[in-house]
């Protein structure tokens, strides 16, 4: 399971996302970004969070590390702000905090040029983790020291909003994902990424989500029924025919500027 730390100071909302998480400081020292259980979209937006950020990680994709945060009732108290009090309210007890990359800048296709074979398996990833959400308008990419790090996969594994109708060889578009331009052989990353994914692996990842956010679910009766959905969903997307992916007509790629940002970082792995 995920480390568990506790919030001693709610610092502030970052208002760009529509779930309202907030920068949050806890008892370890550190600096989170946390996403809230009692926010609109609910604790399925957490799991997936987890699920996919851990499974990238184990992929080789950088992603920030994840912690649990325990937020007292009293925490909401001392805000100001009706609408943070009554989401700190919402949301006593376990949360999730995302470590905090101070100075890191989001993903600008006119001042980075990303590497062909990472942003291939970035777009394969997405792919199987039917994320639509790292778009040109909403890239969820940070560069920081050099390095490219995948963030925000709340909007990940939609289809556990109603498992009736999950569908391991649902399509995915990538004609608007904001690295696709650069991709080169999607198909290749795959095949090498699809390797790598066993149904231990899977179940490692499903194994940190807390129970209590997985009890409850409906059509299933214990929260280890709900993570053997997730564990077999993935295996059959990653292993069946793995003609899910679509890749409709990309916009051309912004060319960075010799002397640009872009002319000396790259995203892939050192």
């Amino acid at each position: 399971m995920l480390e568990t730390i506790a919030a001693t100071r709610y610092v502030t909302p970052l208002r760009e996302g529509g779930s309202l998480p907030g920068v949050v400081e806890a008892d370890d020292l550190g600096t989170y970004v946390v996403k809230f259980r009692g926010a609109g979209q609910g604790r399925r937006v957490l799991i997936a969070e987890i699920i996919a950020a851990e499974l990238g990680r184990r992929l080789g994709f950088r992603t920030p590390e994840l912690k649990l945060i325990d937020l007292d009732p009293q925490l909401g108290v001392r805000e100001p702000d009706e609408e943070v009090q009554d989401l700190l309210k919402a949301s006593t007890g376990l949360n999730l905090a995302v470590d905090f990359l101070p100075g890191a800048l989001g993903f600008d296709p006119l001042a980075w040029a990303a590497d062909a074979r990472f942003a291939a398996r970035v777009v394969w990833f997405d792919g199987l983790i039917h994320n639509i959400d790292r778009s040109w308008r909403n890239p969820n990419l940070l560069v920081w020291h050099r390095d490219t790090w995948l963030i925000d996969h709340g909007a990940a594994l939609w289809f556990h909003h109603n498992w009736k109708t999950a569908d391991p060889q649902r399509p995915f578009d990538a004609g608007d994902h904001v690295l696709g331009p650069y991709a080169a052989d999607v198909e290749a990353a795959g095949a090498e990424l699809a390797g790598q994914i066993t149904g231990e692996l899977l179940e490692t990842v499903t194994a940190l989500v807390p129970d209590e956010w997985l009890d409850a679910e409906p059509g299933f009766t214990a929260p280890d029924e709900v993570r053997e959905a997730y564990v077999d969903h993935l295996l059959r997307r990653a292993h069946g025919p793995r003609e899910w992916l679509v890749r409709t007509e990309q916009r051309q790629a912004p060319k960075a500027g010799p002397g640009s940002v872009g002319a000396f970082w790259r995203g892939g792995p050192r």
